[in-house]
């Protein structure tokens, strides 16, 4: 079925965590789609002209570069799946928007929701009624208590602790290894144990 049949937009290191993903799940890699031309791959408009009916993966961690490429997939009418590595464990009360990608081991607990285009990353733990915004990315082995709320386009890096409760606004990164006790503003930089803001505020 064209549904099982999936291209990679982009051809960079995440895009292979997703090719194994796909291989993993059943589906057929069909092959990639790469701007750049140095790299042994169709171009957006080779892909446009095959009129294949396969969806589109999105192989990209920056999270505005996803976002742009995945408004773009979607004006072409394409669709864009959501992907669950067989090892991750996702509560069926769980809620996973479009381009969302869940990594190995993973889990995922009961009544979160996760907006369109985020990645969680291998070995993360997100609890029970959590909301992960839009394009948001979470590193590997980050651990999120329950009722957490996560900004669109933040980066939560590899590693870090939130506890339940705390909302963290959007375009904002957390450093790796931090430990967030407190609510943090959108638009800043924080790290450590407790998290501190280091950049965003005047």
């Amino acid at each position: 079925m064209a549904e099982n049949n999936i291209y990679i937009y982009g051809a960079s290191g995440h895009g292979k965590v997703i090719a194994d993903i796909i291989q993993a799940s059943g589906f057929t890699l069909c092959g990639w789609i790469d701007d750049d031309k140095t790299k042994n791959c169709l171009s957006w408009d080779d892909f446009c002209a095959l009129q294949t009916q396969a969806n589109i993966a999105l192989g990209i961690g920056s999270n505005h570069i996803r976002a742009a490429i995945a408004k773009k997939i979607k004006l072409a009418g394409y669709k864009l799946p959501v992907l669950i590595h067989p090892s991750a464990i996702v509560s069926p009360s769980a809620i996973l928007k479009e381009a969302t990608v869940v990594m190995p081991l993973c889990v995922i607990n009961a009544d979160t929701k996760i907006a369109t285009g985020a990645i969680v990353n291998s070995g993360s733990i997100i609890e029970h009624d959590c909301y992960i915004g839009e394009y948001v990315h979470i590193s590997p082995n980050s651990s999120i208590a329950g009722n957490v709320t996560i900004g669109n386009y933040t980066h939560i890096g590899i590693g870090t602790s939130i506890i339940q409760g705390i909302t963290i606004g959007e375009e904002s990164v957390i450093g790796a290894g931090a430990t967030v006790i407190c609510n943090l503003p959108s638009h800043i930089t924080a790290v450590g144990t407790p998290a501190k803001i280091i950049k965003g505020l005047s």
